[in-house]
């Protein structure tokens, strides 16, 4: 779900890095930080890092794989999940390549902004239970990969429209969505049995 460099058009790369920068601030605000949650957000994001090497190529151009945003709301809440998504995908596009600096803003948007609180918010909706975990992986991913559709179907320096980008990314990523919904649920139940 990475999107690369030269995907987006300009205005449009400025826009999400403006709205991600703005949605991490306030995070940054809102997120309660202690010392007891440090080695938990790095226990967190390392394990999401090491999901989301694996990628799968879907048609036209780019790729599906786990994102996890909906296990980072779970474990640590969405402001504290977004900081924590946010940092992982900084260090996969400087240090690894996964999607584009030009399209930081716009990947920190989909899947750290978009993906988390989508999450978290179905997680809530439905009691914080197992079957809350299992949509808020499923439908936060599938929810993020719409955005990153329209976004680069929206951009005229990618060569597929919005009519071919919004069902691609949409239905490829609800598909791999209800194994990542099942991850978080199976996930969840175990933090919950141990807790």
């Amino acid at each position: 779900m990475h999107i690369p460099d030269g995907y987006l058009d300009l205005h449009i790369a400025v826009l999400l890095y403006i709205a991600a920068f703005l949605a991490l601030a306030y995070s940054l605000r809102k997120a309660v930080i202690d010392e007891s949650m440090v080695p938990k957000v790095g226990i967190v994001a390392a394990g999401i890092f090491a999901a989301q090497m694996l990628n799968w190529p879907i048609p036209f151009g780019t790729s599906a794989h786990f994102v996890g945003g909906a296990l980072s709301a779970i474990v640590l809440k969405p402001y504290l999940g977004s900081i924590a998504m946010a940092s992982v995908l900084l260090i996969q596009a400087l240090i690894f390549g996964d999607g584009g600096i030009t399209t930081l803003g716009a990947n920190i948007w989909n899947m750290a902004i978009v993906n988390v609180f989508v999450a978290y918010a179905l997680f809530k909706i439905f009691k914080k239970s197992i079957i809350g975990a299992f949509l808020a992986g499923w439908l936060g991913i599938t929810a993020a990969a719409v955005f990153a559709g329209i976004e680069i179907g929206l951009s005229s320096s990618f060569g597929y429209s919005i009519n071919v980008t919004v069902p691609v990314m949409g239905i490829w990523h609800a598909v791999l969505g209800i194994i990542e919904g099942i991850i978080t649920a199976l996930a969840y139940a175990y933090i919950r049995r141990g807790a």
